[in-house]
């Protein structure tokens, strides 16, 4: 049985775990979006992101933003944070979280790292605080208070518009970073995706730059919905384009490949089925077929 929130309010957590789910699960990360941080504790609010080797693979850096895509540590856990802001709290709350499900698995610092991650841009008197000061990578915040120092601070709206950083950067809360963030993912190629990283994307897209979508704030949104919302919206796009259109990018290849031959023959003339064979080739299938037609009419 699927979980809801309690208030009926989206769970934004869930989201950004399906979106990490659908790019990293193909090249072997496993992405969990609640879990318990130790043996009998209720589930946690937080992303894991688990890898096998020390180093992120090419592959799976180039959808993880500045920050996680420089940790060398095998379970990434990510506090998320999109419509509260980042509090005294949330260290509070994310250094149990850390201590708890490193000691229950029996895993040394260096294999943990535990990220916040803020839609919103925190406050300068918060991060003067508790010793954080930006790093040499835009939107990446390091503290220098010994309790804090393995919990990187991820500022959405301040990283870069690199694509490594787009898929994340989409949830900003600044409206001019969001459109920045899918702009970045259009040039590199957003439609090269699979089907489900677009659907659920597009749904995104719909949800927060439509007028439709400024109605469903009262409403769970939940991966799932995102994802039919944002496949509705592209067959309804694709649906009104002439083919020319919904065939760019598309090699003759890659076309042909989705159907059967007698379908891509269907509608040529003899000679245009024959184009492209030499005689001799003609020839061969012509006798070949001849002896195929001999073997069948002496076993009848």
């Amino acid at each position: 049985m699927k979980k809801t929130s309690k208030n009926g309010r989206t769970r934004w957590h869930r989201l950004l775990g399906r979106l990490f789910e659908e790019l990293l699960t193909p090249a072997g990360v496993s992405v969990f979006t609640e879990f318990p941080v130790m043996a009998g504790s209720p589930e946690a609010d937080i992303l894991l992101l688990r890898k096998r080797q020390g180093r992120w693979t090419p592959e799976q850096a180039e959808f993880l933003p500045d920050g996680i895509r420089d940790s060398k540590a095998s379970h990434i856990l990510i506090e998320f944070k999109y419509t509260e802001s980042v509090t005294e709290d949330t260290f509070r709350q994310t250094t149990g979280y850390e201590f708890f499900y490193r000691v229950s698995r029996n895993l040394k610092p260096r294999d943990v790292r535990f990220f916040v991650m803020s839609s919103k841009t925190p406050q300068g008197k918060l991060l003067k605080r508790f010793g954080y000061t930006l790093s040499e990578k835009k939107g990446v915040y390091l503290s220098d208070n010994p309790v804090l120092q393995p919990f990187p601070l991820l500022c959405l709206n301040e990283l870069t518009d690199e694509p490594h950083n787009a898929f994340v950067k989409c949830f900003a809360s600044r409206k001019k970073e969001k459109t920045a963030a899918f702009g970045a993912l259009a040039r590199a190629g957003f439609g090269t995706l699979r089907s489900q990283v677009q659907w659920l994307m597009q749904g995104l897209l719909r949800y927060w730059f439509s007028e439709k979508g400024e109605h469903m704030e009262t409403r769970e949104l939940t991966p799932d919905k995102v994802m039919e919302m944002g496949k509705m919206w592209a067959d309804l796009i694709l649906s009104g384009l002439p083919a020319e259109e919904r065939l760019r990018g598309l090699g003759p290849e890659e076309v042909l490949s989705r159907y059967k031959p007698e379908e891509r023959l269907r509608g040529l003339g003899p000679e245009e089925r024959l184009r492209g064979l030499t005689e001799e080739e003609i020839k061969n299938y012509l006798l070949k077929l001849k002896k195929k037609r001999e073997k069948k009419q002496k076993k009848s």
